[in-house]
């Protein structure tokens, strides 16, 4: 029985697939080939880029026009900046992958003979051109993981490539594809030798055009979980495939992980009998954010970066982007898949990602938190939330601990937007779920607390602002926004929480609570 697949390369023998080179349109690749160019490839990471490189090379191979060998570079890194170390590593790695395809190449005797006489600086070329001389048909380099490379190491890489570019296809690759998470035009790549910062575009000037493979659309997420369908017989209700695309955005490891967890992992979805409903992969949401899954993990590390924190940090205020950004920090994290040009402009890639931020950047303060605050407190004996009893906890808690707490956000200007977020986190953790609406320019976070008890569902808003000057003057729309989306959302209880950040102010005036009333629906303004 084939398998949703979320490590490693795709292999539809095994795995529910969507044809690999239908992602890119292969007249066009095939196109670049002929004309002997060299381009690249690059998408975030987990989206298929490896599948693809392996299933061009087969294409290409079973075609019998070309020699196309694949190899992937990672293991290079581990050199860093020795260009010696590192360039007889991909002289090696390149040429073991060669005889793997074609046995009768020699590609390792001749890697060999060319490391014994050349140095590091010269191997790569001196390699590719004896290899090419004896291949029987023009060669095709793909290589993967090209961006792994460190200073000088790669600089090395792509300056090798450019000096035998003249002499292809009869003594160099007829065509080769980089591939990496950046295009190779926003490399920037310090030289310890030279002491400077190096252009990838500067190093490679060959490059031809550069390819992004990008996420499902709605069609393929139906295709690949309609293969379940197809084989098991059992099908993704519409709602959850709905679902599916409201969390991911066709992320595509998102999409694979969220189908494996509720088809094959959670015991209810694994009767074959039931179909998949948007419950079942509700939960596969939550219970993959609770495990910090490898590649959800990884965005803890990326969100430490300052050029990362340039961008997120004002989408976590709703504010706009400083003047301090520059394009190569908003291109960076485009790059990265951590956000995408929406409609509206630069927003978080899908809403598993933009509920991940939060709650990565808060993970010690839940810890502690765990030590000081029990959900207990605030159940009632009918199971409901006690929602004002909670955020009075809340402010007192701000009041008491806040300057100590901030100081130690990296993200300090969002650090009132995430406490409330990691003590709400907190609380709800197993009994219900926090959602999150934030972005630039919508001066103004959403939260929706959604509480399962046994007499139905609490849905509560809280709306958060902070507050640059007398509250009058915004308290008005304020109001209005948090009506509208209480009412957007069907909330039994709405809540305006304003966080005082105007310098000097005493706690004594910062510190209220308040019933306010807009169209009829009553909002308790709290602030802080």
């Amino acid at each position: 029985m084939r398998f949703f697949n979320t490590e490693g390369p795709v292999n539809c023998q095994y795995h529910y697939c969507l044809p690999p080179l239908d992602r890119i349109g292969l007249d066009e690749l095939l196109t670049l080939i002929e004309r002997q160019k060299y381009f690249l490839l690059h998408a975030p990471r987990q989206t298929g880029k490896t599948t693809y490189l392996l299933a061009l090379t087969e294409y290409l191979n079973q075609g019998g026009r070309y020699q196309a060998v694949y190899a992937n570079l990672e293991d290079v890194q581990a050199a860093r900046e020795d260009v010696e170390a590192g360039m007889k590593a991909a002289v090696q790695l390149i040429a073991r992958r060669a005889a793997q395809y074609f046995p009768d190449s020699e590609a390792e005797q001749l890697a060999q003979a060319v490391l014994r006489q050349q140095s590091g600086y010269v191997a790569l070329g001196a390699f590719l051109t004896a290899w090419c001389k004896r291949s029987p048909k023009p060669v095709v380099l793909l290589l993967d993981e090209v961006d792994s490379l460190i200073g000088d190491t790669l600089i090395s890489l792509l300056r090798q490539l450019r000096s035998g570019y003249d002499t292809r296809p009869a003594l160099f690759p007829q065509s080769v594809m980089l591939c990496g998470v950046r295009d190779i035009q926003d490399y920037r790549i310090h030289s310890s030798i030279e002491k400077a910062i190096i252009t990838g575009g500067s190093a490679f000037n060959i490059k031809a055009k550069s390819l992004r493979l990008g996420d499902f659309n709605q069609e393929e997420i139906f295709l690949l979980l309609g293969q379940h369908e197809q084989e098991t017989g059992q099908p993704f209700t519409p709602e959850a495939l709905a679902l599916i695309w409201q969390f991911t955005n066709g992320q595509p490891w998102l999409v694979n992980a969220l189908a494996y967890e509720a088809c094959f992992e959670m015991k209810a979805g694994r009767i074959r009998t039931q179909p998949i409903t948007a419950e079942l992969i509700q939960e596969a949401k939550e219970r993959l954010i609770l495990r910090r899954v490898t590649h959800l993990h990884q965005l803890s590390d990326k969100l430490k970066e300052p050029r990362v924190q340039r961008v997120i940090e004002p989408m976590l205020r709703g504010d706009e982007l400083t003047p301090d950004i520059s394009e190569d920090d908003v291109q960076y994290t485009l790059d990265l898949g951590l956000v995408r040009r929406g409609p509206n402009g630069l927003e978080v890639a899908n809403r598993i990602y933009a509920e991940v931020i939060p709650r990565e950047l808060t993970v010690v303060q839940q810890i502690k938190l765990e030590t000081i605050e029990r959900p207990a407190w605030y159940i009632e004996a009918d199971g409901q939330l006690n929602m004002p009893k909670l955020l009075a906890a809340f402010q007192q808690f701000f009041r008491e601990n806040s300057e100590f707490w901030l100081e130690r956000y990296e993200y300090r200007e969002a650090g009132p937007h995430l406490l409330l977020q990691a003590f709400l986190q907190r609380i709800v953790n197993g009994g219900g779920r926090v959602d999150r609406e934030y972005g630039l320019g919508r001066r103004r976070t959403d939260l929706l607390v959604i509480w399962p008890h046994a007499g139905g569902v609490q849905r509560v808003v809280i709306e958060i602002k902070l507050l640059r000057k007398a509250p009058d003057a915004i308290l008005r729309e304020s109001l209005a926004q948090t009506a509208d989306y209480a009412d957007k959302v069907g909330a039994t209880d709405a809540h305006l929480l304003l966080f005082d950040i105007r310098p000097n102010r005493p706690w004594d005036e910062r510190i209220f609570h308040r019933q306010e009333s807009h169209q009829g629906r009553t909002i308790t303004v709290w602030g802080m």
